[in-house]
């Protein structure tokens, strides 16, 4: 996945003359009238540039130690006193890994340099004086007006003064920047959207009053001025009148000043800069090879000692230092980057996880020691397309088969308006026991009108646009909605019989079955808020004249609101349980009167300075007495494929997940149950909503009492306890089998990632796919032993002289032994089918042990055992030419080496065998042109066969023997499942 998203600007922002955040005054088309420098509107999401490439790759390898060893040896070889060989016998291997490092880096940098460059050059169109220019998105200024096209990417943040829609407004897609996938509705600047033409904005002097830039994207606060009307024009602006960059016009085309660039945008304020990760293993080896350098200067201060401190002995300690530096081989960094690359290439070829893209290829082992996984919801958990599952009336209920019937109940009210109409629209007074029919039809025609869905016509082949809004074509409709869920409804009300065909800000137009248009006046609406959980409106029915209030939402408030039922309750808690996000829906007719009553007192409660916001809520509430309960209804959001399954896998595998959304509480609750990421008989704790600390303080308590339950918190009450009791609450979070985060920031989600490792020391995997989860994806660690040889110096009075030298050094660091080691990342405990079957498996993975202290201290003395048997055998049975000792033990050497690598192996795979082959290929190939460290003409010999075969035998049988018994009498819990 490609996130178009910014994570920086200009490299260079401190030189432009940037200083802090502030307000700022913009004026509208004249970006030459700005008080202040602004950055450059430029994305950059890499790493480094031109200058810092090679510094900072060579700074991210030598920092640690492993890597700064061998740097360090190379550079003693310039030093006479110290040189043991040739300057390639230190350099080439160096130079080996550092050329591998630095091709990979270099290679992502490009990619990303590509990407940033494709964003930075698009062009869209900036209204001038002269007319209409293009520019490219770097070009953008803070105060030009940009035109913006439809599916067209916002370039930078701006205020909406204009749009081609008839409606007035316009839709947005904001899943690159808040991770929701549901259109936002906005607005533009009232005084603007009545201008003529677009060009008139040049010909007024206005200008936009904007905050500071800040990271919350969900508020803003503003004013616009236009100082030449008489009188001059005041409007405020708020979130309703932005347009943020990294959201995408949906419809119509629009017009905007752009207020900022750069690193003021609000995406990108949002995102961290990219880290350099280093993955445990790495970590692990490094701290391993502090541990054999201090065994080593160990072991030369005794090799030193031994010969009485005699001479320029700090001379011999340094010798002795190079002489044994081959404890730690730099042929194990080689191969783990090697591995590094084929587990990136096998992940990326992996059928199974088909489109695959690996952005870093020195973290991919990471996936083997995750403890938490922190995922988003919607596009990751879920496809976010909402699928209405169920329609109860109380004394029956319509389920996807079943639809069929509502539709012809619906057809049937159409059809035969004497039967069932008059039923419908009898007085209560005359109690008129209403038929099923009426009853399903009064349900549908709710679900139909209480909504903020508005249907959108596109042209289709040879239709155009205004003809086919005209005759309301099916096939050119689209409906558009700041909600999914409201979006499914009306595509079931359309499925049944009766299809929302038009919309506007004051009216609303209905086709029914026979394809008769209804058509209702807006009187009033009541948008859904987080507070309120529910949403309202209040139309007029142009062919009865029958005023009705409309109300669906949650079943907690609307339980308090309909009229008393013994039903609502137990419905509610039986569809809940299936996975399903219900809603309760409500009628309530008004007559003239009461209706007047209503708009006078709500339009003096709106104009009220001082605590508007509760008056407007009391007069409405008094609307929202003894309501008519219609129906329940029923939508679920689809799953991604397989997500309960997998969901099901990493709990048992013992890793804990995380769901970090900018969603609501109620759509992240139903979602985390629904994909059973809080399992049925677990308790769900919702964290109230806190604003200090003492509140905070009570609901930790409250939240300490309960045990093995999943927590559900929002962002805002997440931000109070991070605030003041972030030790108290990660640490009883830690402890929930599953934690649910909603309406979180971009920020807030890399911040929980960076106090997970620090407060648990674990690893953390970030799953996302949107732009706001960039920053918790760079945060988190996954977005997604030694063998030593050389007693020789012991065994020959201690001289600090090398045996192998030159060549065979390289040789064994590289080509001989390379091929088998790397082979190792193709091995198999056991087969990808039985390790999803039995996810527990995973459980020891996470434990470390196969580089744990006593395994290291076991390979220790594998390698002191074997060096040994080779140097003392090679000793004892060479002949009277010292090089046949050389020739003996490096042949043994490679020997053991190979076997070593085959009795390790698991799983042979094809590729293992020829990697064994190649290398003993390579080495005896080499032996032609080795003639100055080995005598060719004696290895060709049968006593030389004879003498290397028992010394490789002695070396490696015990060992092949203590594995055999300690597999056949104490095996391995995933070798039980295979035998």
């Amino acid at each position: 996945i490609v996130f178009n998203i910014p994570i920086k600007c200009c490299p260079w922002s401190r030189c432009c003359g940037m200083g802090d955040f502030r307000p700022r005054t913009v004026w509208l088309g004249h970006p030459e009238k700005r008080e202040q420098r602004y950055p450059r509107n430029v994305i950059n999401n890499q790493k480094y540039n031109f200058f810092t490439f090679l510094p900072l790759v060579l700074f991210n390898q030598f920092k640690y130690f492993f890597n700064l060893y061998f740097l360090l040896l190379a550079c003693s070889q310039f030093i006479n006193e110290l040189r043991l060989g040739g300057l390639y016998t230190y350099w080439v291997p160096l130079g080996l890994v550092l050329a591998i490092t630095i091709m990979r880096e270099a290679v992502e940098e490009i990619r990303c340099c590509i990407r940033d460059k494709e964003i930075n050059s698009q062009i869209y169109s900036k209204l001038s004086t002269r007319g209409t220019a293009k520019v490219k998105s770097s070009g953008i200024q803070v105060g030009d007006l940009i035109i913006v096209e439809k599916n067209q990417r916002v370039p930078a943040d701006m205020i909406f003064l204009r749009t081609s829609e008839r409606n007035g407004s316009c839709f947005l897609r904001t899943d690159q920047l808040d991770g929701e996938t549901d259109w936002k509705l906005r607005l533009p600047v009232a005084c603007t959207q009545r201008l003529p033409t677009a060009a008139d904005l040049l010909q007024i002097r206005s200008y936009v009053y904007a905050e500071e830039p800040n990271i919350d994207i969900h508020n803003f606060t503003g004013t616009f001025t236009r100082e030449d009307a008489d009188p001059p024009v005041n409007e405020s602006l708020c979130i309703e009148n932005t347009l943020w960059a990294s959201s995408v016009v949906a419809s119509g085309t629009v017009v905007g000043v752009v207020i900022y660039t750069g690193k003021e945008l609000r995406s990108v304020m949002n995102t961290s800069n990219p880290r350099h990760k280093v993955g445990l293993f790495d970590l692990e080896v490094n701290c391993l090879t502090k541990i054999l350098f201090g065994a080593l200067m160990m072991v030369s201060l005794v090799m030193v000692a031994l010969q009485h401190f005699t001479g320029r002995w700090y001379l011999q300690i340094m010798r002795f230092l190079l002489l044994l530096s081959n404890i730690v081989p730099i042929s194990l960094r080689v191969n783990l980057d090697m591995g590094k690359m084929v587990f990136s290439w096998m992940i990326k070829k992996d059928s199974k996880i088909p489109g695959t893209m690996v952005r870093s290829s020195t973290i991919p082992e990471q996936l083997g020691r995750i403890s938490y996984l922190l995922t988003d919801k919607t596009g990751t958990l879920t496809q976010n397309e909402m699928v209405f599952r169920r329609l109860h009336l109380g004394t029956v209920a319509y389920g996807m088969d079943s639809m069929d019937e509502v539709q012809s109940l619906v057809f049937s009210v159409y059809t035969q308006p004497t039967h069932d109409l008059s039923a419908s629209r009898a007085p209560a007074a005359t109690k008129v026991r209403k038929t099923i029919i009426s009853r399903v039809h009064e349900a549908v025609k709710a679900i139909a009108l209480v909504h903020n869905v508005t249907p959108v016509y596109e042209a289709n082949g040879v239709t155009d646009q205004a003809e086919a809004e005209q005759h309301y074509e099916d096939t050119c409709r689209v409906y558009q909605a700041s909600s999914p869920d409201e979006v499914s409804l009306v595509q079931w009300t359309e499925s049944v019989g009766l299809t929302l065909v038009g919309r506007d800000h004051s009216s609303m137009q209905l086709r029914t079955p026979t394809g008769q248009i209804l058509n209702f006046t807006i009187l009033q609406i009541f948008p859904f808020t987080y507070e309120s959980k529910r949403m309202g409106i209040i139309v007029r029915d142009e062919s009865t004249g029958e005023i009705t209030f409309y109300m669906k939402g949650a079943d907690v408030v609307m339980a308090g609101i309909v009229q008393y039922n013994d039903w609502l309750e137990e419905e509610c808690g039986n569809m809940a349980r299936e996975g399903l996000r219900v809603l309760v829906v409500s009628k309530k007719s008004l007559t003239d009167e009461q209706y007047q009553d209503f708009e006078a007192r709500y339009v003096q409660a709106k104009l009220s300075v001082h605590d508007r916001s509760l008056k407007v809520a009391t007069v409405i509430e008094s609307l929202e007495m003894e309501m008519e309960l219609l129906c329940l209804t029923g939508v679920e959001d689809q799953l991604q494929t397989d997500v309960r399954p997998t969901l099901e896998i990493l709990h048992n595998a013992g890793i804990k997940v995380w769901m970090l959304t900018g969603d609501k509480l109620e759509t992240a609750t139903c979602t985390a149950k629904n994909a059973h990421l809080i399992t049925r008989n677990q308790d769900i704790h919702i964290f109230r909503s806190v604003t200090t600390r003492g509140e905070a303080h009570l609901e930790l308590n409250a939240f300490r009492r309960k045990h093995d339950c999943a927590l559900v918190i929002s962002g805002d009450s997440l931000e109070v306890c991070l605030k003041y009791y972030e030790y108290e609450f990660m640490e009883l979070a830690c402890q929930c089998p599953a934690v649910v985060c909603c309406r979180c920031t971009p920020t807030q989600k890399a911040q929980i990632v960076r106090l997970l490792q620090e407060r648990t020391g674990k690893l953390t995997c970030a799953v996302g796919d949107g732009g706001n989860d960039v920053s918790m994806i760079q945060e988190a660690d996954c977005g997604v032993g030694v063998e030593g040889k050389a007693v020789f110096s012991s065994v020959f009075h201690f001289a600090s002289v090398p045996l192998y030298q030159g060549f065979l050094v390289i040789g064994y660091s590289t080509i001989y032994t390379m091929f088998p080691v790397f082979s190792l990342v193709l091995d198999k405990d056991v087969k990808s089918e039985v390790a999803m079957l039995y996810p527990e498996l995973y459980k020891d993975l996470l434990k470390g042990r196969p580089l744990s202290f006593k395994t290291f201290l076991i390979w220790v003395l594998i390698s002191i055992y074997q060096g040994s048997i080779i140097m003392y055998g090679a000793l004892l049975l060479f002949d009277s030419e010292f090089v046949h000792a050389v020739a003996i033990s490096f042949t043994a050497l490679i020997l053991t080496e190979l076997l070593m690598v085959a009795l390790t192996i698991q799983t042979w795979h094809w590729l293992m065998i020829v990697g064994e082959l190649l290398s003993l290929a390579c080495y005896v190939a080499s032996l032609v042109f080795l003639h100055e460290f080995i005598d060719v003409y004696f290895i060709t010999t049968v006593s030389f066969l004879w003498k290397v075969t028992v010394i490789t035998l002695v070396s490696c049988l015990p060992l092949y023997i203590l594995k055999y018994l300690r597999r056949r009498f104490s095996p391995p819990s995933y070798s039980k499942l295979t035998s």
